[in-house]
């Protein structure tokens, strides 16, 4: 099917409001994902695309999200974000920020603020949601600090 032959009416553009968000979503300790697209939801054939809140203070839990790799915009606050084979690099994004995470690549979010939440929205590489949490890693107590 070419592009003239497209019913742009019925597979056009289609809008995910907040309250048709779905928080059907594998869960990890900290955060809570609401879903917005994906493949089963809404048909999309190459992403998966949400949200997470983290309130303040809060550290998530260990996690990756196997082969698909993210991309994560902070949209109200302030993320710590850790990563490595035991959580031995962090990093600080402020709201406006994106950050890319390859995939396999354990992480953990952390809100920075004791007062304020964290909201990001957040895209993946594939249709569906993948969450692989990580209870076992245990973490280094003093990760050395990256500045981009």
């Amino acid at each position: 099917m070419n592009i003239s032959q497209q019913n742009w009416k019925t597979n056009g553009i289609r809008v995910i409001a907040p309250r048709a968000r779905d928080t059907g979503t594998p869960e990890t300790k900290g955060m809570n994902r609401q879903v917005a697209i994906s493949g089963s939801r809404t048909g999309s054939t190459a992403l998966w695309a949400g949200t997470n809140h983290i309130k303040p203070g809060e550290i998530t839990g260990a996690h990756h999200h196997g082969p698909l790799e993210s991309i994560i915009y902070v949209a109200f606050g302030t993320a710590l974000m850790r990563w490595g084979e035991r959580l031995e690099f962090i990093t600080k994004a402020e709201a406006g920020s994106f950050l890319l995470v390859p995939p396999f690549m354990p992480h953990q979010e952390l809100n920075a603020s004791d007062t304020e939440d964290l909201h990001c929205a957040l895209v993946r590489s594939g249709t569906e949601e993948m969450v692989v949490n990580l209870p076992d890693l245990i973490p280094v107590d003093d990760p050395e600090w990256i500045t981009f």
